[in-house]
């Protein structure tokens, strides 16, 4: 049972960044639409990651896998009130950017920590896509200002 635990969140963390790393290619291919509709695609990444939270207890680290898992569920609820309901038009407000960037990478960050627990074979990949996701976040910024 562990094992597929851990090949889950591994696998939840690997799909969140690729659809994150999507997400910016659409914006800066001027596509934004095609992203917002791969955005719904991450939401449903809330699923399995409540799924982890309810059967991943016993960890010897617990405290922080709930706290990686918790800062992707608030970093996509936010999301979602930002972003589809109510949609608030926020990426030109520097108090409220900062502080959702900060909860992006928290978030996103925190699920390296999960993925690791697969093993090298999982790890590797992840902080590979985990890092291309946060270069493109930037340069998708600066190119679209978005």
């Amino acid at each position: 049972m562990r094992q597929t635990l851990d090949l889950v969140e591994a696998a939840v963390t690997v799909g969140i960044y690729a659809l994150c790393i999507l997400v910016f290619v659409s914006r800066l291919v001027g596509r934004p639409s095609v992203g917002h509709g791969i955005g719904w695609a991450l939401h449903a990444a809330v699923v399995p990651l409540v799924v982890l939270v309810i059967f991943g207890r016993g960890r010897q680290w617990q405290a922080l896998y709930d706290l990686q898992i918790g800062l992707m569920l608030g970093f996509l609820a936010v999301e979602f009130l930002l972003d589809y309901w109510p949609k608030v038009d926020f990426r030109h407000t520097r108090w409220i950017v900062v502080p959702y960037v900060m909860l992006f990478f928290a978030g996103t960050g925190g699920m390296l920590g999960v993925a690791s627990a697969a093993g090298r074979a999982w790890t590797l990949p992840a902080v590979a896509l985990y890092f291309a996701m946060a270069a493109l976040a930037f340069v998708q910024r600066r190119v679209t200002g978005t």
